[in-house]
C-alpha cells in the first residue's frame, strides 16, 4: 500500500513539474478578452482567474470530502485496534 501511495505521489509532482502555464478559456472567452486587451482593458486576467477559480471548486470539494472520509475510517481503525 505504501509502494502504491508512493508510486501516485511522485506520478502527480512529475506531472505538476513539467505542465506548462496555460489560459483556460473558451473560443468566445478568448475573442472577448483579446478585444478588451486590445482597447486597453484588463478585463481578461479578470475573465481568467474567474474561469480557473470555477474549475478548481470541484477538486477542493472533492478534496475535503476525501479527508474527511479518511479521518473517520482511521478513527474506527483505531477504535476497532483498541477492542482487540
Amino acid at each position: 500500500m505504501k509502494k502504491a501511495a508512493f508510486i501516485f505521489l511522485f506520478m502527480i509532482l512529475l506531472t505538476v513539474s513539467f505542465s506548462n502555464n496555460v489560459n483556460a478559456q473558451c473560443a468566445m472567452c478568448t475573442v472577448s478578452a483579446e478585444q478588451s486587451v486590445k482597447n486597453g482593458n484588463t478585463q481578461g486576467k479578470g475573465l481568467n482567474s474567474g474561469i480557473l477559480y470555477l474549475l478548481a471548486i470541484p477538486y477542493v470539494l472533492i478534496s475535503g470530502i476525501g479527508v474527511l472520509w479518511y479521518l473517520k475510517y482511521r478513527k474506527r481503525t483505531m477504535s476497532y485496534a483498541e477492542n482487540l
